[in-house]
């Protein structure tokens, strides 16, 4: 069974060879890959967190370089705190530098209007 972190990782060893479309594809499924792994870990932190105070949380997120307020319901505070650590694992930080190489070759998830 392939995890998201290797198939990811797999994409993003795959991408320099790809072109065009083929990079477009494979770019989209790292994406999903990316989100899928997000809401897991953001899951896991609402789990962790769910004896603390909302404000223990915001000072949470704004200590892991996080902009988040009082104001910020306590989903959207953890969040935050979940994509904090999610950006610093290999699979999002294979995936951020995979979605930058395919930009810099004009690739992009995004069109371009």
């Amino acid at each position: 069974m392939m995890t998201t972190t290797l198939r990811i990782l797999d994409l993003a060893a795959a991408a320099p060879a790809s072109h065009g479309e083929d990079l477009l594809l494979l770019l989209s499924e790292a994406n999903e890959l990316y989100q899928q792994g997000l809401q897991v870990l953001h899951r896991q932190v609402a789990a962790r967190s769910g004896g603390l105070a909302t404000a223990d949380l915001v000072s949470a997120a704004q200590a892991a370089g996080m902009p988040c307020d009082a104001s910020q319901d306590r989903d959207e505070v953890t969040l935050l705190l979940a994509l904090a650590e999610w950006e610093q694992t290999p699979a999002a930080m294979a995936y951020a530098e995979m979605a930058e190489a395919a930009a810099r070759r004009g690739v992009c998830l995004i069109p371009e209007e």
